[in-house]
């Protein structure tokens, strides 16, 4: 990503972050504990989660991860805690407050994008909301996500060996069976989340949803 593009991230984010906010804001008490995409976590977890990145700087980062043994999982975890409030609603204040922030771990800008949308789903989907994403910056974080492995939160060898092409955007990567969707609904694929049935199509949509669901 160019140095101009890496500007354009921000008001994206920016906008997605008040987009979930006020989708979050009708949430009722017993809805937080709701199972969230995001394996092991529930919509509370997540939402203490973007709370935690929206406030972490490339220095803060460095030294967290020394205390956590460079162990990424345990780290999260540490930040989900230090920002998860009791009261649901005031873990969402501390979010209303980071709405403006762009500090961020020392990281591709498009992570922010890939965690914006994604983390954003993990959450309205459980919850039986759907969010309204541009589609050319999903696309962006789509091919991030495309060039990064598995082990590193990408999905880089789920999509080997499939053509993926976005419906919605101009987009279109790799070889072999085509696979068909919606940007969003491909970048959550390959983020190993779940869509939902028909959200993918074409001749390789079959094999690549149960590889990626593996």
């Amino acid at each position: 990503m160019s140095p101009r593009r890496d500007l354009d991230v921000w008001p994206v984010v920016h906008a997605e972050r008040l987009a979930l906010l006020n989708d979050l804001e009708k949430v009722g008490p017993e809805q937080w504990a709701t199972p969230s995409l995001c394996p092991g976590w529930d919509v509370h977890d997540v939402l203490a989660h973007l709370v935690d990145t929206a406030k972490t700087t490339r220095l803060g980062f460095m030294r967290r991860m020394v205390l956590a043994g460079f162990d990424f999982d345990k780290d999260n975890a540490a930040g989900v805690a230090a920002q998860r409030r009791e009261d649901p609603r005031e873990t969402l204040a501390g979010f209303r407050e980071a709405l403006g922030r762009t500090s961020t771990p020392p990281a591709a800008p498009a992570t922010r994008l890939v965690e914006a949308f994604v983390h954003g789903e993990d959450m309205r989907r459980p919850l039986g909301m759907r969010g309204h994403y541009p589609a050319t910056h999903v696309a962006t974080a789509l091919a991030y996500q495309l060039r990064t492995s598995v082990k590193m939160g990408g999905g880089k060898e789920l999509a080997a060996g499939f053509t993926l092409v976005a419906t919605d955007t101009e987009f279109g990567h790799g070889s072999g069976h085509e696979v068909r969707g919606s940007a969003i609904a491909l970048l959550l694929a390959v983020s190993g989340r779940p869509v939902e049935a028909g959200e993918l199509t074409g001749p390789g949509a079959a094999a690549f949803g149960h590889r990626a669901r593996s």
